[in-house]
């Protein structure tokens, strides 16, 4: 598909979806430098290339015996060359090393942005379907790729290329004969080296694939840990991580063996080609068609193109093998984005927080829907509770709010906006969402609340807490609101954890509030404290809340009992249990507050 075609979110950069047109897209802001770049590596080529040029003329001058005039008088000017070609070399060989450290950690930095900002746009869909350690392996790998591909372009293909054209050159000017025998050779190996290298990308690609599935098989095990020993599955752990990095194993070998092929070809070809110069130069020099000067220089600039091609060589493995990463964290993370905003979305602004469902059909497979034609209104202000069993729809129905979803028809509306039409940011501006397992930053206490409200002081970032009942178990860690939680705040309890959720969606207080089994971890008598202080922050919000527990739902305005994408009943707690019908039954059969996991269980 034409990268213009791509359905993508306005804020994400146009990214090629084609591996060649995304590292033009990321380097091009840096083509003087690299245009620079260019003119400095010819200038150390040349450098290196000419020194066996310089050595001709020393031994021509010996060869005709200088013996009656001063060394110095005698050997001046191919001395004077070989001084000018190694200053030379060195002088661009090193600005062009300054330019590369001035150029190389700025363009890493900008292709990661850009993947990362690309990243950012995908759906929770995505995410469910990607180890978040593999996605972040392959926006680093990505961007070392794109360094090295660059780097392989500029410093190595076209300084060998140099080289080649450069010593075809002048064995030419010594003798036609040699510089065709030269020529010829130097065009097989390049068409040969390219075969090979063409060839080996499918398994240079394959390789950097598994490479990335295994960091993230890594990460997921080590993010487990716990989990892997609370059940005693050490053991386990490592026969099913083995497996993974088996298959690691054999992807390397077949690329590897692929490239020890390679090689093989490279040394018997340098071997004829340093026999084969060499043997021609001899009988030339024999015959007396060249001089010894040009024996000299003929046997220099071939050992010169031998490196040279063995680096040719390899570094066209090693182009490919960074092409085959690019290509790999191209198809991984420039897809098109599931959810994206209007062409020209308009501002959500929540005014009072009337939430209505109009015609919503919705499934996450249109095969299977989840609602069909639902029609709701949760009136501004009014704290609603929703129930049912799992799969019942009570997830969806939040979701489609946040928009992690949308309906394949219908409009959801708040305040008599389509959320369709607005803009993504927005609409969370203004939504709160506290989740049954919050997940926080590896950063501190403060910074985590803090992020409810960016702008919000110490004081502010205290009352929340407080609010939240965290203040006294954070003023009681060693380093209090600057204490660190880990990755995911695995350092805290899940009480901890979501205490300080409560915090930040209290700091940030917009104007409609979801709570999906916000209190779960707490204990009762927390529960209770910060259950009033949410009754009293949440004032005329309106407020979504799903429960398990029917209990901590009891108190609210309006319940909504959910089963298989309906609503099947819909009123108080007192109205409900008075009906005697299905949210009566699941209030007499709930076991210790907590709604029984199947229907049956009801009937």
């Amino acid at each position: 598909m034409n990268s213009s075609q791509f359905r993508r979110a306005a804020s994400a950069p146009p990214l090629p979806n084609r591996t060649v047109s995304f590292v033009w897209y990321c380097v091009k802001q840096f083509k003087f430098l690299m245009l620079l770049m260019l003119v400095l590596e010819s200038g150390q080529a040349l450098g290196g290339i000419l020194v066996p040029y310089a050595i001709k003329n020393l031994m021509d001058a010996v060869n005709l015996g200088r013996a009656n005039l001063p060394l110095w008088d005698a050997f001046r000017q191919p001395l004077l060359l070989l001084l000018a070609l190694n200053l030379m070399e060195i002088i661009f060989s090193r600005s062009s090393g300054a330019i590369l450290i001035i150029m190389g950690p700025r363009l890493r930095q900008r292709t990661s942005r850009l993947l990362y900002a690309y990243l950012q746009q995908h759906s929770p869909r995505y995410f469910a379907n990607h180890f978040a350690g593999s996605l972040a392996h392959r926006i680093s790998e990505t961007a070392m790729s794109v360094n090295h591909t660059m780097w392989s372009v500029l410093c190595d293909f076209w300084p060998i290329a140099i080289t080649f054209t450069v010593s075809v050159t002048l064995l030419l000017q010594a003798n036609q004969g040699l510089g065709l025998f030269v020529a010829g050779w130097v065009l097989l190996y390049v068409l040969i080296s390219y075969g090979f290298a063409t060839r080996c990308q499918p398994y240079a690609q394959s390789y950097a694939a598994t490479r990335s599935l295994v960091n993230g098989k890594i990460v997921d095990a080590v993010t487990n840990i716990m989990n892997a020993k609370l059940f005693a599955r050490l053991d386990y752990e490592r026969e099913h991580l083995e497996s993974f990095l088996e298959t690691e194993v054999q992807a390397g070998r077949r690329t590897f063996w692929y490239m020890e092929r390679v090689r093989w070809f490279q040394f018997i070809a340098a071997a004829c080609l340093k026999v084969g110069t060499i043997a021609y130069a001899l009988m030339l020099w024999d015959s007396g068609q060249i001089s010894v000067g040009d024996f000299a220089m003929s046997t220099g600039l071939a050992l010169l193109i031998i490196s040279d091609a063995r680096n040719l060589t390899r570094r066209f493995l090693e182009f490919f093998e960074y092409i085959g990463n690019i290509a790999n964290g191209v198809d991984t993370i420039v897809r098109e984005h599931e959810i994206i905003d209007a062409s020209q979305p308009a501002e959500l602004a929540i005014q009072r927080g009337r939430i209505e469902f109009k015609q919503v059909c919705f499934g996450y497979e249109a095969s299977q829907p989840v609602f069909a034609g639902l029609n709701v209104v949760i009136e501004a202000g009014q704290r609603v509770g929703l129930v049912g069993f799992s799969g019942s729809g009570k997830s969806s129905f939040v979701n489609l709010i946040l928009r992690n979803y949308e309906p394949q028809s219908g409009q959801i509306l708040i305040d008599g906006q389509d959320i369709g039409l607005c803009s993504q940011d927005s609409l969370h501006q203004q939504v709160s969402l506290i989740p049954q397992d919050p997940s926080l930053f590896h950063r501190s206490l403060k910074d985590n609340i803090r992020y409810g409200r960016l702008q919000a002081d110490d004081r502010e970032i205290r009352q929340a807490a407080a609010l939240a009942h965290a203040d006294d178990f954070i003023q009681a860690m060693p380093d209090g609101y600057d204490a660190l939680v880990g990755e995911r705040g695995v350092k805290l309890s899940g009480g901890q954890r979501q205490r300080i959720a409560i915090a930040r969606v209290m700091l940030k207080d917009a104007p409609v509030l979801i709570l999906d089994e916000a209190t779960s971890s707490l204990d009762s008598v927390t529960e209770k404290i910060i259950q009033d202080n949410l009754d009293r922050v949440m004032g005329r919000k309106t407020v979504i809340a799903i429960a398990h527990r029917l209990s901590t739902i009891a108190h609210l305005d309006r319940i909504l009992v959910f089963d298989q994408g309906r609503i099947v009943e819909d009123g108080s707690h007192d109205e409900l249990l008075a009906r005697q019908g299905f949210y009566h039954r699941l209030w007499q059969m709930q076991a210790g507050g907590f709604l029984p996991d199947q229907a049956e269980a009801v009937e």
